[in-house]
């Protein structure tokens, strides 16, 4: 990983008679940075159904097995980990770019595209053999998964050219973990009672029109991200410039060492947080033996993951984003070890998988400002500005980890010997309680030695970063000189 020279800062910044392109010590409007939330607040209602439910629709619900839907996921999730790259691409390469700037325009079409496919990805159509499910199942995710990289791209390269100061990408880092915990909480809570009350019976019209609800709120929450932010950080765009391809891609990645930090990090926070929601429902129906008891959990575990991320901008003020992200990995491995070790019991079930999942939010609340700051030390090291490519390297990370949850959840369902809608074996049980608990505990402490070890960018070096970047400057001179 690279080091930021702070004396070859200092000496530009006494050297060069920059003039001040951007002022990132002034805030940008408080309106702005909520707005931006709401971003994920549409994602999370649309993405967190499939991570959650897809696992659950497809095995009780459509009758495809688990080691089928386990190698669905894998599959479609590698395929959308390696469209990232195009997608970043693609928004990077747009030059004719108008008043509304360059990454709100594409959110929002690729947001409503993405609600009917969410829609489309809870039905299956009558009459179809086991094969031609499976085929419908693999199509839909992945038509879906591509439409979703046209979605979160713009939408995360989004926040590093709305601000450069450091509290403001902290709040909206909060405003955004808020929203996306905020949908997973409706979700967890409302989504299988929804189903349940508008289809009873037939599963697969509850999940349908469930479905529909919650991806018409998605294009809503997209809509007022839409319309309340504003890109306000001006940036230097060579209009002359080639276009990227895979080869800028992998530069950036292995030239950007806290985006390589990032990345490595977030294959198992990302994995451990999904692997926890698509196992809760299982793990509440058989090791609980009240499936009721899932939007009871989901209530307290995310309504504490919301109070936990509004801590987000005091936290990193007193002890900056590193800090406080590895001391809450510490935190969650423990919980989650413990309610492995622990027999089964809903009381100590509740409270430690509440501090498990409250502690991996803060600290995936606070990846989003990480990520930006990744985006703007690029910059730095290379003269060039590349949102799009840079956060398609970082979504690429995530889609590999959905993949690895995915193969974890259904891989040990499909192992122990899972039987949709059945009395399950005592090997069965602890395969859920494994994938729930366990997996998660050692995902989280090896997170923590990653971002501890390798992840060299402190708030204190950023600083300096920002500065040159303020005044036009990169590493090597005046940015648009190179």
């Amino acid at each position: 990983m690279e080091s930021v020279d702070a004396n070859i800062i200092d000496k530009k910044a006494k050297d060069c008679d920059a003039t001040l392109v951007n002022d990132s010590s002034k805030h940008i409007p408080l309106h702005q940075k909520i707005a931006y939330g709401f971003g994920d607040f549409g994602n999370g209602f649309m993405f967190d159904l499939g991570q959650s439910y897809l696992t659950k629709f497809w095995i009780d619900g459509v009758g495809i097995g688990a080691g089928v839907v386990a190698g669905i996921f894998a599959f479609t999730k590698i395929f959308d980990a390696f469209m990232d790259p195009i997608a970043g691409s693609v928004v990077d390469n747009r030059k004719n770019i108008g008043k509304r700037g360059k990454f709100r325009p594409f959110m929002m079409i690729s947001a409503i595209i993405l609600g009917i496919l969410t829609i489309v990805t809870f039905t299956m159509p009558n009459g179809l053999s086991t094969n031609q499910k499976i085929i419908y199942a693999y199509a839909a995710y992945m038509i879906w998964g591509l439409t979703y990289s046209f979605t979160n791209d713009p939408y995360g390269s989004l926040a590093s050219v709305m601000s450069r100061n450091t509290q403001d990408r902290s709040f909206m880092a909060t405003t955004r973990q808020i929203g996306s915990v905020g949908a997973q909480f409706i979700a967890g809570v409302a989504f299988i009672p929804l189903t349940v009350m508008l289809g009873g019976s037939n599963q697969r019209r509850g999940y349908f029109l469930a479905a529909s609800i919650f991806a018409v709120l998605g294009v809503v929450m997209f809509a007022i991200c839409y319309f309340g932010t504003k890109e306000n950080v001006h940036v230097n765009r060579n209009e002359s410039a080639q276009k990227e391809g895979f080869k800028d891609y992998f530069k950036v990645i292995f030239k950007n060492g806290p985006l390589g930090a990032i990345i490595l990090m977030t294959l198992f926070t990302i994995s451990a947080m999904n692997t926890n929601n698509q196992m809760m429902v299982f793990y509440a129906e058989y090791n609980l033996g009240n499936i009721g008891l899932q939007p009871v959990i989901n209530a307290i575990m995310m309504g504490c993951s919301i109070i936990g991320v509004f801590m987000i901008p005091t936290l990193t003020k007193h002890f900056g984003q590193k800090k406080t992200a590895m001391w809450s990995f510490v935190i969650g491995a423990i919980a989650n070890i413990l309610n492995f070790v622990l027999p089964n019991n809903v009381v100590t079930f509740i409270v430690l998988v509440t501090i498990g999942y409250t502690a991996l939010a803060i600290p995936n609340g606070i990846t989003w400002a990480m990520v930006s700051n990744a985006i703007d030390y690029g910059e730095w090291r290379s003269g060039t500005r590349k949102e799009g490519i840079t956060y398609a390297a970082f979504n690429f990370s995530r889609k590999i980890a959905q993949s690895l949850a995915a193969l974890v959840s259904a891989g040990v369902l499909a192992m122990t010997g899972y039987v949709a809608n059945a009395h399950q074996t005592p090997g069965a049980l602890r395969g859920i309680k494994a994938a729930m608990t366990l997996y998660p505990g050692v995902c989280l402490i090896l997170a923590a030695i990653i971002i501890g070890f390798l992840y060299k960018l402190d708030d204190d070096r950023f600083a300096k970063i920002v500065d040159d970047l303020d005044h036009g400057l990169w590493e090597g001179g005046r940015i648009g000189d190179n």
